[in-house]
């Protein structure tokens, strides 16, 4: 027999991680679309959130001052949010890349704000900005714990489904998150950004309670997993979908 559901995926929603939370967004929107209304929760919940975004967006749309926009659009997400500080890098929109200087400036942030959990994008996403933070915050968080510092590694999903091990349940917060999405006018005019999050949000319920109306999914990994590459774990995940349960 082939693996049942409940190896993998959850059947229940599950609290919060324990903060302050530090999330890495490759681009002004992923926040929200991602994670959004986990981030709403957290505020209510008293969670001290940090974000972190990697570029500057600029590849978003045709505006010809597209990086202000969208700077202005993610400043008022983050107060939306409840957001407790906020960087913008500025990394050139669809050039993100595992080079030692992001790399480093990655984990300078963990350190400067000792997270208790950090999240990054999930590694089977389809934007190539998304899977390089994902390498990126790996390889940082296999750093920073030879420096005694191991916050907790978790992936979120932003476009699409990723293999998910964590749910929580954003029924409380769909109506606010839906909000905050449409801050970012300058990307919601480029696709309907909003409506495919709130179908990926939605679908994420299939496994759940049916009061549960809305969830948004992640990956929370285990410490010793950062023994390996983010790739090999990946791998060993996907193998579930096809490995018989150990006799």
């Amino acid at each position: 027999m082939f693996n049942q559901e409940n190896i993998l995926i959850p059947f229940h929603a599950s609290p919060l991680p324990k903060g302050p939370w530090l999330v890495f967004a490759p681009h002004a929107d992923d926040e929200t679309f991602g994670m959004g209304g986990s981030l709403l929760k957290a505020k209510k919940e008293g969670i001290e959130t940090h974000l972190v975004v990697l570029t500057d967006g600029s590849l978003g749309g045709d505006a010809e001052n597209l990086v202000q926009i969208r700077s202005g659009e993610v400043k008022l997400a983050a107060e939306l949010l409840g957001l407790k500080s906020l960087q913008c890098w500025s990394e050139l929109d669809r050039s993100l890349d595992l080079t030692e200087q992001v790399l480093e400036k990655v984990v300078r942030a963990i350190l400067d704000l000792s997270p208790a959990t950090v999240f990054f994008p999930g590694p089977l996403e389809i934007h190539p900005d998304h899977r390089a933070t994902a390498l990126l915050v790996w390889n940082a968080l296999k750093r920073v714990r030879v420096k005694n510092l191991i916050p907790e590694p978790i992936s979120y999903e932003i476009g699409v489904q990723n293999p998910i091990n964590l749910l929580v349940d954003i029924t409380g917060q769909s109506i606010e998150k839906q909000g905050v999405m449409e801050v970012y006018a300058s990307q919601n005019q480029e696709n309907n950004y909003p409506e495919l999050v709130t179908a990926l949000d939605k679908g994420r319920t299939f496994s759940l309670p049916k009061e549960i109306k809305y969830a948004e999914g992640f990956f929370r990994y285990q410490l010793k997993d950062l023994d390996v590459s983010l790739d090999e774990v990946t791998h060993l995940v996907i193998d579930l979908y096809q490995k018989l349960p150990e006799e």
